[in-house]
C-alpha cells in the first residue's frame, strides 16, 4: 500500500488516522501539536515536522483541520511542490466552498489536483467506520482517493461532480439541517416540559416513530442531557464558523435562510458567554432560556 500523509489529528482525525493504519497503510502525520499525534505514533505513524514532510511525491495528503485560513495555511508552495505531479491533496474539512475552487486552481498550476471531501461524521461514528463523505473534483483522482475515504470512516461516498466547491456546499447544507434540528428539538421539547409532559417520553415517542433518523436519535439524547462541556467533539465556536460559511454562501446566491439566522444567533450567544468549547449542542439552552427554564 502506498503512503498516505494526514495532516490535523484533533477529534476527528484520530479515528480516521487509526483506521487507515488498521488498514494497512503507511501514514505520515503532522499535527500543530505534535502531543496530540503520540497515540497515532505508538500504532506505527511516522510523526513528522511540517505539512511539505508529509507528501510522498506524486502521493496523496488528507488534510483536516479547523477552517478557511488554516488549509490555506498548509497548501503553501513548499507542501504542494513537495506532493508534486500527480499528487492529490484532499481536504476533509469543512471550508468555503469559495476557497475549495480556489485552492484547486492554485494546485492546477503545479500540476497536482485538489479533491474535496468534508466529513460527515462525528468521532464515534468515524472510528466505526459509519460516516459519510461527499467528495468533488477531478473524476481519476476521486476512484484514487475514494478507498482511503471507505477505510477512514466512511461506509457511503457520494459524488458531486467536478466543481470543487460543490462538495462543501452540501456539507454546509449538512451542518445546518443539523442545527435545525437541534433547534427544533431543544424547543420542541421545552414546550412538552412547560406544559406537563416528559421531555424524555416525547423524545423516545417522536424518535422512534415520526422521526425515527439517527440525528433526531443522538443529538436528541444530547439536548435532553443537557452535558455540553464534557470533552466537546465539535465544539461551539467550529458550529459558529459553519453557519457564518452558510450565511456567506446564502447571500452570495441570494437564497434567504432564516433558520440559519436564528442558530447562528443562538451559537453566537454560547460563544460570547465564552463557552466555546462547549458541544455545539449547547444552541440549544436559548429555547430554555426564552421560556424561563434553568438547569
Amino acid at each position: 500500500m502506498e503512503t498516505i500523509g494526514f495532516i490535523g489529528t484533533g477529534h476527528l482525525g484520530l479515528p480516521i488516522v487509526t483506521n487507515l493504519l488498521k488498514a494497512g497503510y503507511p501514514v505520515k502525520v503532522y499535527n500543530r501539536t505534535r502531543e496530540k499525534a503520540a497515540p497515532l505514533e505508538a500504532l506505527g505513524a511516522e510523526l513528522v515536522d511540517s505539512p511539505a514532510a508529509t507528501a510522498v511525491r506524486g502521493g496523496i495528503v488528507l488534510t483536516l483541520v479547523s477552517d478557511d485560513k488554516a488549509v490555506e495555511s498548509i497548501a503553501d508552495n513548499d507542501f504542494i511542490q513537495a506532493l508534486g505531479h500527480g499528487g492529490i491533496h484532499v481536504s476533509l474539512s469543512t471550508i468555503s466552498p469559495d476557497t475549495s475552487r480556489a485552492l484547486a486552481a492554485h494546485h492546477q498550476k503545479q500540476g497536482v489536483t485538489y479533491v474535496a471531501a468534508p466529513v460527515f461524521a462525528r468521532p464515534e461514528a468515524a472510528a466505526a467506520k459509519a460516516g459519510n463523505a461527499v467528495v468533488s473534483g477531478p473524476g481519476a483522482a476521486k476512484e484514487r482517493v475514494k478507498p482511503l475515504l471507505e477505510a477512514g470512516f466512511a461506509k457511503n461516498v457520494f459524488d458531486l461532480g467536478e466543481d470543487p466547491g460543490s462538495a462543501n456546499v452540501l456539507k454546509l447544507i449538512g451542518n445546518f439541517m443539523i442545527a435545525g434540528a437541534i433547534e427544533m428539538m431543544a424547543e420542541a421539547f421545552t414546550l412538552a416540559e412547560k406544559n406537563g409532559v416528559d421531555p424524555k417520553v416525547a423524545y423516545e415517542m417522536l424518535t422512534t416513530t415520526l422521526f425515527a433518523a439517527p440525528i433526531f436519535r443522538s443529538y436528541g439524547a444530547m439536548v435532553l442531557e443537557r452535558n455540553f462541556a464534557d470533552s466537546p467533539a465539535f465544539g461551539a465556536a467550529l458550529g459558529l464558523k459553519d453557519m457564518n460559511l452558510v450565511l456567506q454562501t446564502a447571500t452570495r446566491s441570494h437564497t434567504p435562510m432564516p433558520l440559519a439566522q436564528l442558530v447562528q444567533s443562538r451559537l453566537m450567544t454560547v460563544v460570547a458567554r465564552n463557552e466555546k468549547d462547549t458541544d455545539w449542542v449547547a444552541l440549544a439552552t436559548g429555547a430554555r432560556e426564552d421560556a424561563g427554564l434553568k438547569g
